[in-house]
């Protein structure tokens, strides 16, 4: 295990380290002048050269690679262009809110998505099982900005049974659990349509196995058989599974909090790109990166310590 874990925990560094390199050169590519833009139309040569050196953007580009690359590794993302603060606290401010939409959106798609999927194979043939098929293929067709725009319509506006903008009143848990609720759900609600059709696929392979033929032979209860010794096998594709789909759900968390106005890493970075705040651009996906793949270390560690055949194939 402790070999598996350490090529593990290289592959993840590599793969960090590639993310860094692809970001700088998408972020070196995009069109428009930090200075300007940050300075506005009446700033003078002057002012934007000597922004432009004070950001770095006067050296040469492997230069500027070579300071974001060692700098990243010691936990500086550089500083913020125009309140001039770290980029890595104004990151710190709005990742809570992001992770906790992430949370609730893994929440529902577990919830959901693992029931559904257990029900559709016990009943495998039956209308419940079309039913369920055609549920997971609908929610997963269904982009995550047209969930949240209609769970708005519908539950906030129409309903008026849930908030419509923001996060909830600082530190009033029960307040912004509330507010949390669509949010999450326009996240989530696609992943329980994947979870659903995975676990029944698990689980069909799983009832066929021959010590579930022989707990069934010898009468045991058809809930012990399987919701314990069933699904904590067919389970173990499900934590990869959402490992892969934080990565998803961090996506959809952009369109979810400009949708309902929340604060998060998807409204910063949307909101420095417009600027062309490319420091807190880059930090901001870099720690999200690095989020989404400390996670899928995690996971696949997971599945490595229950499945030992997971580790002799790596």
């Amino acid at each position: 295990m402790l070999d598996y874990a350490v090529k593990r925990l290289g592959l993840a560094v590599v793969i960090v380290s590639v993310a860094m390199l692809l970001l700088f050169s998408m972020i070196y590519l995009i069109p428009g002048d930090p200075a300007s833009v940050a300075l506005g139309p009446r700033a003078t040569e002057a002012m934007k050269a000597a922004l432009r050196e004070r950001m770095g953007l006067d050296q040469p580009i492997w230069v500027q690679f070579w300071n974001f690359y060692s700098r990243a590794w010691m936990g500086d993302l550089g500083t913020e262009v125009l309140s001039e603060r770290p980029v890595l606290t104004v990151v710190g401010e709005q990742l809570p809110y992001t992770l906790a939409l992430v949370a609730g959106g893994i929440t529902w798609s577990v919830a959901l998505g693992i029931p559904l999927g257990c029900w559709a194979a016990v009943r495998r043939g039956s209308w419940i099982d079309r039913v369920v098929g055609v549920l997971s293929v609908a929610v997963i067709a269904v982009p995550s900005f047209v969930v949240a725009i209609y769970a708005l319509l519908i539950f906030a506006v129409a309903l008026q049974w849930l908030p419509a903008i923001g996060a909830g009143k600082p530190g009033d848990l029960g307040d912004q659990l509330v507010h949390l609720i669509l949010p999450s759900l326009a996240v989530g609600l696609g992943w329980v349509g994947y979870i659903a059709r995975i676990v029944r696929a698990s689980m069909l392979e799983v009832l066929e196995a021959s010590h579930i033929r022989t707990a069934y032979a010898f009468g045991l209860p058809d809930r012990l058989i399987i919701y314990r010794y069933a699904l904590s096998i067919a389970i173990l594709p499900t934590v990869t599974l959402l490992g892969i789909g934080v990565g998803q759900m961090l996506s959809s968390a952009v369109f979810a909090e400009i949708v309902f106005s929340r604060p998060g890493i998807g409204k910063l970075v949307y909101d420095a790109i417009l600027t062309r705040n490319f420091p807190v651009v880059s930090g901001a996906v870099l720690v999200t990166t690095a989020f989404f793949v400390l996670l899928n270390l995690l996971a696949d560690l997971i599945v490595g310590a229950l499945d030992p055949r997971v580790r002799s194939s790596f």
